[in-house]
């Protein structure tokens, strides 16, 4: 059944919407170095729009906050998001153009990105205010880094506030104040994010729970109770200090697809977790969802378009 379907609560998405201009090429280029492309595409993208398209094509009831310019590609950019239910009511419209990111991904479906804020860096903790009739009623608040802290900080307060699991997508990766790191319940990192949160370096796959839990606890140290920590193809480990004694490591094993583009894999992530928590699982369980979400997303070019709808998912898991 999808989150909508079983009365979840709403999932309000703050944060950055791009317009993603995507070359495909056998390899990616070293520094200075020019290679042939093989194709080129313009697609909606930006983490918190993919993330909220997501959880929207998961089921989920899902609100975005976000800016976009008076342009083609912010025109793109509602249209798609607001396609697939998204509520666009607090998308601005701005003098600032709308935001894009360059896109190189090679045929292993890797890929380099750059963005430009634009629009995006006109989202400010008065937008975040001039949204709490949605806010108000979140059971999950989303957010990541595209966009100001201050901005991020005042919609973790406002989720906070109303009830709702804030949820931190730490990328792009920034180092974050002490106190949003309070605001967080559930902070979603990669392992390189992970190491540059801690200042250390942290296990790689195949490492054992108790090399983890010494990480969990490191995370607790920062105030930070609940953690996911992706591993690419190797999966992910929950970190979850608020579960029973024994249970506090969790792994996550991968999904093993043909890869075509890993472009917004982890805003697939991001936003099945976001659905699976406003439907009521635990942590470990809505990673498990989102595992095969995410693996299913990378199996086709583009990002939200590629993104798979509940019955996808769960056909996967049945199977698995």
């Amino acid at each position: 059944m999808s989150a909508a379907a079983s009365g979840a609560g709403r999932i309000v998405v703050v944060g950055s919407l791009n317009a993603d201009l995507t070359i495909y090429c056998d390899r990616l280029p070293q520094p200075g170095e020019t290679v042939q492309g093989n194709g080129f595409a313009v697609n909606p993208g930006g983490k918190s729009a993919n993330q909220a398209v997501a959880a929207a094509r998961l089921g989920g009831h899902v609100s975005l906050v976000g800016a976009v310019g008076e342009d083609p590609n912010g025109a793109m950019l509602e249209a798609s998001v607001a396609g697939v239910g998204v509520d666009v009511g607090h998308v601005r419209t701005s003098a600032e153009p709308t935001g894009v990111a360059v896109i190189a991904v090679d045929a292993r479906g890797e890929n380099n990105i750059i963005i430009s804020a634009g629009a995006n860096g006109t989202l400010s903790p008065k937008d975040v205010a001039d949204a709490a009739d949605v806010l108000e009623g979140a059971a999950v608040v989303s957010l990541c880094l595209e966009v100001s802290m201050d901005t991020v900080l005042a919609a973790a307060q406002a989720g906070h506030d109303a009830g709702a699991q804030v949820l931190l997508n730490l990328s792009p990766y920034a180092e974050i104040p002490s106190a949003l790191a309070g605001l967080a319940d559930i902070l979603l990192v990669n392992s390189h994010e992970a190491a540059l949160f801690l200042g250390s370096s942290v296990p790689g796959a195949g490492a054992a729970a108790s090399e983890w839990d010494a990480v969990r606890s490191r995370f607790g140290g920062h105030g930070v109770q609940q953690v996911l920590v992706t591993l690419g193809a190797n999966g992910s480990v929950v970190l979850d200090s608020l579960a029973p004694a024994g249970s506090r490591v969790a792994f996550v094993q991968p999904t093993q697809v043909h890869a075509v583009d890993t472009t917004g894999a982890g805003d697939a992530f991001t936003g099945a977790v976001a659905v699976r928590l406003a439907a009521g699982d635990g942590l470990a369980d809505a990673a498990a969802f989102a595992s095969v979400a995410a693996a299913l997303a990378t199996t086709r070019k583009g990002t939200q378009a590629a993104y798979p709808e509940a019955a996808d998912v769960e056909r996967r898991l049945r199977t698995s």
